[in-house]
């Protein structure tokens, strides 16, 4: 009987170390195609010549980046919590793809920023408004607060212990989807061909992983 038991657990052991490995390689493999994906898009569009480049060529594959891993983000998290994976399997996973996400998102609207200013049309909101057709400004400036909540949401180091923090990580949700859209209405990549209905089937199943977030919240509460 003891021996059973001793095996049984060795058994559970097991499985749960091959589920912790798996995970691992599921979030680094997914974040890594997806990456090449944008990349092949941002290439494709401008038929891989891809020298010299400017500015305005190089600022959209950084959101395009930046987007694509922060799904995968969503993506690993929801299995992580189907499969009843432990945060700290995947603490490496989400901290060195956090730092990229991170500096892609300063990059994507700093390089416009500066390529916009260098050709004469001052600083935003204006500079956003004369790049962007007629009456789609105001999408532009969706971009711009969705920044400025992922960038709040980097201090969670030292404010993730306050009971008001959650309303932070409610925000970068609501920031993900504004970020979705925006790209739907901006991306010149985005704008038809295939990899439009890859973005769209990012949406849907972004849309789909926070409905399974929030419902479990609410089962929790």
């Amino acid at each position: 009987m003891k021996n059973k038991s001793i095996s049984n657990e060795l058994n559970r052991e097991t499985l749960s170390l091959n589920t912790d490995r798996s995970s691992q390689v599921i979030a680094w493999s997914l974040s890594i195609i997806v990456s090449i994906i944008a990349i092949v898009s941002w290439a494709s569009y401008y038929q891989w010549k891809l020298w010299p480049t400017t500015p305005y060529q190089i600022f959209p594959v950084l959101g395009l980046l930046a987007f694509s891993i922060l799904w995968s983000h969503y993506m690993i998290i929801t299995l992580r919590e189907v499969r009843s994976v432990k945060k700290q399997v995947l603490v490496n996973y989400f901290r060195w793809t956090g730092y990229v996400v991170l500096v892609l998102i300063c990059l994507h609207p700093s390089l416009l920023i500066y390529q916009r200013y260098k050709d004469g049309y001052g600083f935003p909101p204006h500079s956003y408004e004369s790049y962007v057709a007629p009456g789609l400004g105001w999408v532009t400036l969706l971009g711009t607060a969705s920044l400025l909540v992922f960038l709040a949401f980097e201090l969670r180091r030292f404010f993730d212990k306050y009971a008001w923090w959650k309303y932070v990580v409610d925000l970068s949700d609501i920031a993900m989807l504004a970020i979705a859209y925006h790209g739907l209405r901006l991306g010149t990549q985005l704008q038809q061909g295939w990899f439009r209905i890859v973005w769209l089937f990012y949406f849907v199943t972004l849309i789909a992983a926070l409905v399974y977030k929030y419902m479990n919240r609410l089962k929790r509460a």
